[in-house]
């Protein structure tokens, strides 16, 4: 039973597939709902296995833990937020992972520092903010993404998506109520 002052996401494919897991109510945690998540995973179902992540706005985890559980190889979960972080950090724990790197960090500030390249990026900001534009500006100018990477991005229904990078293509997006996501390659689209 969740505790008061705690909501409860639902793993929804993969090895853990119905675990559920708590996170605090703190500042503007929106976990991805479950539909729009699984659409998502089916559309990257031929690239997650074997992947390297970066979830940059980790807030519950649905996206990150999501990932490993369909089997990602590794997934580095930012967050500014220090309660969300060592909440994440027991979650991993719990799932017996250790394929989950866990930053508290700014996002810009982790793009901005960052040597790593990255098969897949979750840019998941929240919906009120202004970070979408900037932070897809520092991946593409800081070369993050490995060779046929993919993006996916998630905004308000109602917001205007900033201009993407120019080798990025727009390969999958949808509606889901209040939320737009879209999935954006930087490879051929069969």
């Amino acid at each position: 039973m969740p505790g008061a002052g705690h909501n409860t996401l639902r793993i929804i494919g993969g090895q853990w597939r119905g675990r559920k897991l708590q996170f605090p109510k703190v500042g503007a945690i929106r976990p991805t709902p479950d539909r729009v998540r699984e659409t998502l995973f089916n559309w990257l179902a031929p690239v997650i296995r074997g992947a390297n992540c970066l979830d940059l706005f980790a807030g519950s985890g649905a996206l990150g833990f999501e990932a490993l559980s369909r089997g990602a190889a590794s997934v580095v979960m930012c967050d500014s937020n220090a309660k969300i972080i060592k909440v994440l950090k027991q979650h991993a724990e719990l799932l017996k992972t250790d394929n989950a790197d866990l930053i508290q960090t700014d996002a810009c500030g982790f793009v901005e520092r960052n040597d790593k390249k990255f098969d897949l990026v979750f840019l998941d900001p929240p919906f009120n903010s202004n970070l979408l534009e900037s932070c897809i500006n520092l991946i593409a100018e800081k070369n993050c993404l490995a060779e046929d990477a993919m993006i996916y991005v998630e905004a308000g229904s109602k917001t205007e998506l900033p201009t993407a990078p120019q080798n990025w293509q727009l390969h999958r997006n949808k509606k889901a109520g209040d939320v737009a996501y879209y999935l954006f390659t930087t490879g051929e689209i069969n």
